[in-house]
């Protein structure tokens, strides 16, 4: 089963997404087998982190501001190559085992969509394989 999201973001940020895999996997009816999340953007990406602590989140994106900054030299006429660098540091697509109809998620990690190069309309699939 794939199903698409649609997500509205502000400038950069973490958006716990978790609540739509899981929806999507409790509509699959799926007890067993893989969950993949896709994003189809080149300044977006997928991650998993923790969701207990909203501090978290800060300091990722501080630390990915730090790690890749906009720099005068860059060439890429719209202006967002560090949003192209961090998402290809954190990559398109998580993975998640499911387990007995549920993700197999530790106990404070969530899965997030990350906006880069907001605002934006953006959106994402979820595709749950039974296996």
């Amino acid at each position: 089963m794939l199903k698409r999201y649609n997500i509205s973001t502000e400038a950069e940020g973490l958006y716990n997404i978790t609540s739509y895999v899981r929806q999507a996997l409790n509509e699959s009816g799926v007890e067993e087998g893989l969950a993949v999340v896709f994003c189809p953007h080149t300044t977006a990406a997928i991650t998993i982190n923790e969701n207990a602590d909203p501090d978290v989140q800060t300091d990722l994106l501080f630390a990915l501001d730090k790690t890749y900054p906009d720099r005068p030299q860059f060439r890429h006429m719209e202006g967002n190559s560090s949003a192209h660098l961090k998402c290809s540091c954190i990559g398109a697509s998580e993975t998640v085992i499911v387990e007995d109809g549920a993700l197999l998620l530790g106990t404070w990690q969530g899965i997030y969509f990350a906006e880069f190069d907001g605002p934006r309309q953006r959106h994402f699939f979820v595709k749950i394989i039974e296996g």
